[in-house]
C-alpha cells in the first residue's frame, strides 16, 4: 500500500494515464483490474474511472504489490554542461552542440543533452526527482545527432503541454540555416510525402499508405561556386525532413552523403531561430508571444572551402 500526494506537475492529467507512469511494470490489465477493484482511493473515495482528472492536492492511497512501487529510473546528477540561450520559470531554450545526442540510443549513450540538461536543473534546486512521482523536465522538441540549434526544454508539466500544443499548431515558428549542394531557386514552398525507412526516409510526391505530408519553405542568402547558404522554415516536423527534402529537389545539404552529397565534410544544419507566435490562449506561457530568439551561426569555413 503506498499514499501520495498530488502536486502541480502530477495535476491535470487523466488517473489512469499517471498510475501508467508511477507504477513500474504494472500490466494494464492488472491496472485497470485495481481501478475496479477498489485498490485507487481518491481522497478516500474508491475512484474506478481511470479518465478521472487528478486535481493538485488530491490524496491518493494505492492497493498494489509493493513490487510496482519500485522506481527503477533512479536519478543521478552527471555533466550539466549546456549553453543556454535563454531560461525563464517554466522553459529553457538550449543551444544544442553538433554531435551530442538529445535522447539515449540504441548505443545506450548515457551523456545526452537531456540528462545535462536535467543535471543543471537538479544542481540549480530547479529540479527535485524524490519529490516528482510522474514528471521529469523534458524537451517539447528533437534534433539530430548532426544537427545543432535552439531546443526547447520545459521545466514543468504545464509548460511542455503549452509547448508540445503550440508546435502542433505550427504557432513556434522553427527556421534553420543549412549549406546545400548546388544553387537552388531563390526561394520555393516544398510539398512532398515522407516514407521512414530503417536508417533513411524517402520522399516522394505522391502519397501512399505508409507516407506523411512534408512542407517546406527556403530562402536563398548566399552562393558560392556549386553550394548555397539557405535559410529553411518547416511546417511539418518530421524525421530527417530538411535533409531528405531538400536532396528530393537536387539540393542535399553540403556533406551529408546518407542523402546524395558528393562531398565529404561536416553537414551544416543549425535550428538558428524561433520564433513564439501564438493565435491562441498560452496560458502561462503568454508573456512568451511575439518573443523571438536568435543564435550566431558560423558556417563560414566550410562555406569558405567550397570548391567550383
Amino acid at each position: 500500500m503506498r499514499k501520495l500526494t498530488i502536486n502541480k506537475n502530477d495535476s491535470g492529467q487523466r488517473l489512469d494515464k499517471f498510475l501508467t507512469k508511477y507504477l513500474d511494470n504494472i500490466p494494464q490489465s492488472m491496472l485497470y483490474k485495481g481501478l475496479r477493484k477498489n485498490c485507487v482511493r481518491v481522497n478516500g473515495k474508491h475512484v474506478k474511472d481511470g479518465k478521472y482528472f487528478l486535481q493538485d492536492g488530491d490524496e491518493l492511497t494505492l492497493y498494489f504489490s509493493d513490487e510496482f512501487f519500485s522506481r527503477n529510473d533512479v536519478f543521478t546528477a552527471g555533466n550539466s554542461d549546456i549553453n543556454i540561450v535563454y531560461e525563464d520559470d517554466n522553459i529553457i531554450l538550449i543551444n544544442k552542440e553538433q554531435g551530442i545526442v538529445v535522447h539515449s540510443d540504441d548505443k545506450g549513450t548515457s551523456d545526452t543533452l537531456l540528462s545535462r540538461m536535467q543535471s543543471y536543473l537538479y544542481k540549480k534546486g530547479e529540479y527535485s526527482p524524490n519529490t516528482e512521482h510522474s514528471f521529469a523536465p523534458a524537451f517539447c522538441n528533437r534534433l539530430d545527432r548532426n544537427t545543432s540549434g535552439i531546443i526547447i526544454g520545459a521545466k514543468n508539466a504545464e509548460a511542455l503541454r503549452i509547448i508540445n500544443e503550440k508546435i502542433k499548431l505550427r504557432e513556434i515558428k522553427k527556421l534553420y540555416l543549412c549549406i546545400v549542394d548546388g544553387i537552388p531557386e531563390k526561394s520555393g514552398y516544398l510539398e512532398a510525402y515522407l516514407i521512414r525507412g530503417e536508417k533513411k526516409v524517402s520522399v516522394t510526391d505522391t502519397e501512399t499508405n505508409n507516407s506523411k505530408n512534408i512542407k517546406t519553405r527556403y530562402s536563398l542568402i548566399a552562393q558560392k561556386h556549386d553550394t548555397a547558404l539557405v535559410e529553411v522554415e518547416i511546417e511539418t516536423g518530421r524525421t530527417h525532413q530538411i535533409r531528405a527534402q531538400m536532396a528530393h529537389i537536387g539540393h542535399p545539404l553540403h556533406g551529408d552523403k546518407k542523402y546524395g552529397s558528393k562531398y565529404s565534410c561536416p553537414m551544416s544544419l543549425a535550428s538558428y531561430k524561433l520564433k513564439f507566435d501564438f493565435q491562441t490562449d498560452a496560458g502561462i506561457l503568454n508573456y512568451l508571444n511575439g518573443r523571438e530568439f536568435q543564435i550566431t551561426v558560423d558556417f563560414s569555413e566550410i562555406f569558405s572551402s567550397a570548391k567550383s
